[in-house]
């Protein structure tokens, strides 16, 4: 069987297989964190041996695919593992919370790994199966609203899901192939996955992007850096890099080794433009036109890996384990650094690095083939991105309450969408947060598609849920911040970085200013990274001095994770600058740790002649803080 054929009939199995195991990665990455690392009580060392223990378990297997064991092992390895994670993969749709899913999509993940190698050492090319798969993954999670299936809780997800396992059981379940020669291309599939995940193929990455276009002020696109809430509509604009990338990958060609060096070049070029440009003025443009153009420069970089050469099946195993050690490496290693405090954005552009050279390492070895003619596509894309840029800011303007004397507000952190027992559920928190009737709602660690956490962004599935139009900032990086959440009219936004003061997260202030009644309330949402071992003085003057100049004369409202107790001396730099601490007379009000609390470290704090009324502390687990509410009335 000669490498075409290999790859006509590979082909919707790698698409399959590949789309299962993103869907258990998306599991298994959170359940890692919030479940084995009790979101950060873990020793750091510990965590990573864990997460690693999982991609190195499969290269024991290599070694059974020999030329010295019969047909019958080498079947029962290839047709086990499909088995196993399809079966782990249905069960993920109905093990939620706890060790159980933990182990759950670990095992899913051992055996999407051993699968993957077996094909790998069997003889199926990488190209164009696995990044199909990437990118069918990347789209339907864009579909679902960066929710996966094993969180929808729906029976059209177990029907979807049941679709998705019987097309790839139908062509996982088969006798090995007796080939010769073998493609090295597999050292790269973990790194694309990588790279597409954090970067080219992520739709809330995308997403993010364009929220940060439209809260530029006045249609000026030297914006603050701060992202709005954008029409659905332009979800469509990820079919950019979606296009972008197979237009790439499927123009198969030997491919002169100077061109792919150049599409080497524009890769890692592409993915330090947005790793290292700011979200501010014009980097969201920049910064847009880098996922863009690094998913059609990753496709042609991928489009000369599928070629064949003779080598042994253990070495063409070791070569493919190897690239999925890198991704779970470059993970670690990626967003590790929010813990420990070092500098992180190399890390993607590293990895970038090593797919541009192993391209070019590949490039024109293979016979030339014809390639498709698509440009027709260029002119569909371009009609399209220029209407759907027109909806960017056109949404409707909140209407005016002269009524209001006073608003009600929720301060929550949600701990990126995930409850105590380590599942996703913004459903719950969201029904925690409308409980309380909120006029508007401040929230803390917001994630908006770290591929630690699946992917997510949680805070466009809160505002839908919600009913309720969102303003962000970013703090440790640009899909990781804070947020405030209202329907009131927002006549201003501004927002400040923090000083890090020894805290490996970093940190800043956001101000809206709303208007209810017949005045302007200035709200400011920020979380506090305390210092080890120190109180966090520096960060919590500069957020009264934030604070102050941006409320000017206005009513102001400081609220969020302060990471303080009520009497801390931090408490004093707010006092000092006329911030009172709006809760005092109504303690006990611990909201932290959500399950038994025993701490008031989230505090609303207030200046202008505001006055607290009808508080109130939830009693959902669905994140690891309890949300607090509070009347204030002028």
């Amino acid at each position: 069987m000669d490498i075409w054929e290999r790859q006509r009939r590979s082909g919707p199995m790698l698409v399959f297989g590949t789309l299962l195991f993103v869907d258990v990665l998306r599991v298994w990455l959170p359940s890692t964190i919030t479940i084995f690392g009790q979101a950060g009580a873990t020793p750091p060392a510990h965590l990573g041996g864990f997460a690693l223990l999982w991609f190195v378990l499969p290269f024991a297997v290599v070694w059974l695919w020999d030329d010295r064991f019969s047909d019958w092992p080498r079947r029962l390895l290839m047709n086990g593992s499909a088995v196993g994670l399809a079966g782990c993969r249905a069960a993920l749709l109905f093990v939620h919370g706890g060790q159980p899913q933990l182990y759950v999509a670990s095992a899913g993940v051992l055996c999407g790994l051993i699968w993957l190698v077996v094909q790998a050492m069997d003889g199926a090319p990488p190209v164009p199966g696995v990044p199909a798969g990437i990118a069918l993954a990347a789209a339907g999670h864009l579909a679902l609203g960066t929710v996966d299936l094993t969180w929808t809780g729906t029976w059209w997800a177990v029907v979807i899901v049941a679709l998705e396992l019987l097309a790839f059981l139908v062509f996982a379940i088969r006798r090995p192939w007796d080939v010769g020669t073998l493609s090295t291309g597999w050292s790269t599939a973990g790194p694309v996955l990588f790279l597409a995940s954090v970067v080219v193929l992520s739709p809330a990455a995308t997403m993010v992007e364009v929220s940060y276009l439209a809260g530029a002020p006045g249609g000026d696109l030297a914006g603050p850096g701060v992202g709005v809430s954008v029409s659905a509509w332009l979800g469509l604009l990820f079919v950019l890099p979606v296009v972008a990338f197979w237009r790439g990958m499927i123009r198969l060609s030997n491919g002169m080794p100077e061109v792919i060096i150049i599409f080497g070049v524009l890769l890692v070029v592409c993915v330090a433009v947005y790793m290292y440009v700011p979200v501010h003025g014009y980097g969201p443009i920049f910064r847009l036109a880098a996922i863009g153009f690094g998913a059609w420069a990753l496709g042609r970089c991928l489009s000369v890996t599928w070629q064949g050469e003779t080598y042994r099946p253990v070495l063409t195993g070791l070569s493919a384990l190897g690239g999925m050690l890198l991704f779970a490496v470059a993970a670690v290693v990626y967003y590790a650094a929010y813990d420990l405090g070092y500098p992180n954005r190399w890390v993607p552009v590293v990895v970038a690095g090593y797919v541009a050279l192993r391209a070019s390492a590949f490039a024109g070895r293979g016979e030339i083939v014809d390639e498709r003619d698509m440009r027709w596509s260029y002119v569909v894309l371009s009609v399209l991105m220029t209407g759907l840029f027109g909806l960017i800011g056109l949404g409707p303007t909140p209407p005016e309450r002269p009524e209001l004397r006073s608003v009600r507000l929720v301060a929550y952190n949600i701990r990126m969408g995930f409850g105590l027992d380590g599942t996703f559920d913004p459903s719950a928190a969201a029904a925690a947060v409308r409980q309380q009737h909120p006029d508007v709602v401040v929230l803390s660690e917001v994630d908006r598609g770290w591929l630690l956490n699946g992917g997510h962004d949680t805070l466009a599935i809160l505002a839908r849920k919600l009913g309720m139009r969102y303003t962000f900032a970013p703090a440790a990086d640009p899909v990781w911040g804070d947020a405030v959440l209202t329907n009131l009219p927002v006549t201003s936004r501004k927002s400040v970085a923090l000083s890090a003061d020894g805290a490996p997260t970093g940190a800043q202030a956001l101000g809206v200013t709303v208007r209810a009644g017949n005045r302007e309330i200035a709200v400011v949402s920020t979380h506090i990274q305390p210092p080890a071992g120190r109180a966090p003085l520096t960060q919590a003057r500069q957020i009264s001095d934030f604070a102050t100049r941006f409320g000017g004369d206005r009513p102001t409202i400081v609220a969020g994770d302060l990471n303080i107790q009520p009497g801390d001396e931090s408490m004093d730099a707010f006092a000092s600058s006329g911030f009172a601490d709006a809760l005092a007379g109504f303690r006990p009000l611990p909201t932290f740790p959500a399950d038994h609390p025993t701490q008031q470290i989230d505090h609303v704090l207030v200046r202008g002649g505001l006055t607290a009324s009808e508080p109130a502390v939830g009693s959902t687990t669905a994140s690891d803080h309890a949300p607090l509410a509070v009347t204030l009335t002028w």
